[in-house]
């Protein structure tokens, strides 16, 4: 049995999230929490602290901390 987290086990804003960067991230890399937020209304705080779960889950996106200036920076690939 795998611990590995679904879709399931998502909170909304996680799977918001999880949906937005899927949408995004075939013609977009790199993505701030700051604007994140404002797509979804999120504050960059909610997005960053939402989007760890999505790090430590298996999805079909692979998501890494790439920078912070001015609000994190995160890397996204699909």
């Amino acid at each position: 049995m795998s611990s590995a987290m679904t879709t399931a086990d998502l909170n909304g804003k996680q799977r918001r999230i999880l949906q937005y960067l899927r949408r995004k991230a075939p013609t977009k890399t790199y993505f701030k929490s700051r604007l994140i937020g404002e797509e979804l209304g999120m504050t960059a705080k909610e997005v960053g602290s939402n989007i760890r779960a999505l790090q430590e889950g298996d999805y079909d996106v692979d998501i890494e901390k790439w920078g912070y200036s001015s609000s994190t920076t995160w890397k996204v690939s699909v």
